[in-house]
């Protein structure tokens, strides 16, 4: 629980950055614990291949396989809650020792407040910290839900991949199975979103801190405009969450239909496409990191030497 309370508060300010971090250890015992699943559904495969089990185990070993992803998934996700932590910890860092850095400046004139250029892209200069863009809210909020829905999804599809195995009547394994695959695909999904909301979380802190850090001294205020990079990984992120959403729905539907095989047929590259679309908007996501990062780094070299 102390380990999980790390998640959701930030550090007070002087808090100690070589503190290791619960989480962390957290973190990779899921990740572990998730290859250890995907190789017991190796062996299970295995062994069917071999002719020493029955073929309907292969049911079960898919679920424990998707199981295992959706845990080393989970592993990634508290590990940027960890860095959320760090974050925040350079953001106060920064604060109390850029006022020992930075040149004496002459007083500025009148400061044109407004849109400008920077090596980066568009930015602001604005005398005060912006707030939050709304996707960056939202962000804030929706990791939690995801992170705690998306495992319970992908356990509860573990669990009907069991009761699949053990089905006798067709039509009601039949059912299960197209339960079980869209359960399983819908816990992937929002496990990608929650990621994704995390690194929306930590952009959200990057703009936050490094509007707090040039107000505190005293200096307009220098923001990077969302780039482009942001702005499609916004779009990849929900395209991919209601994708994962419809394939679920559809298999629902599938599960009642006389011909379920061809529906299966199309719904299983669906529900790639939304989980291929979602990494994709973390790659974006991940670029857009290390662009504001740039940015930043800029700016606090702008501000040791010209102390503007």
């Amino acid at each position: 629980m102390t380990a999980l309370a790390e998640l959701v508060r930030r550090p007070p300010p002087g808090a100690d950055p070589t503190q290791k971090l619960r989480v962390r250890n957290v973190a990779i015992v899921a990740g572990l614990a998730g290859v250890a699943l995907v190789t017991v559904a190796l062996v299970g495969n295995i062994l069917v291949a071999n002719g020493d089990a029955e073929a309907d185990n292969l049911v079960w070993t898919f679920g424990l396989s998707i199981t295992g992803f959706g845990t080393i998934k989970l592993g990634i996700a508290l590990v940027l809650t960890g860095i959320i932590v760090r974050l925040w910890m350079r953001v106060d860092a920064v604060r109390a020792a850029l006022p020992r850095l930075n040149a004496d400046a002459e007083p500025q004139g009148d400061v044109q407040y407004g849109s400008i250029e920077t090596p980066f892209g568009e930015g602001t200069l604005t005398e005060k910290a912006p707030g939050l863009l709304p996707p960056q809210a939202m962000a804030r909020i929706m990791w939690k839900p995801m992170i705690v829905m998306g495992p319970m999804l992908v356990l509860l599809g573990l669990v009907l991949s069991f009761a699949t195995t053990g089905a006798d009547d067709p039509d009601r394994s039949q059912a299960l199975w197209a339960w079980t695959q869209g359960t399983l695909f819908l816990g992937e999904a929002m496990l990608l979103s929650g990621i994704s909301f995390l690194l929306g979380t930590i952009l959200a802190g990057l703009r936050e801190g490094g509007g707090e850090v040039q107000e505190s001294l005293g200096l307009a205020v220098k923001t990077l405009r969302m780039p482009t990079s942001a702005k499609v990984f916004l779009v990849f992120m929900f395209t991919g969450l209601m994708l994962g959403i419809a394939q679920f729905i559809l298999y629902g539907i599938a599960a009642y239909v006389d011909d379920p095989a061809t529906w299966f047929a199309w719904l299983g590259p669906l529900r790639e496409l939304s989980l291929g679309i979602l990494l994709s908007g973390i790659v974006l996501a991940l670029f857009t990191i290390g662009t504001v990062l740039g940015f930043q780094h800029w700016r606090i070299r702008q501000i040791i030497e010209t102390g503007r």
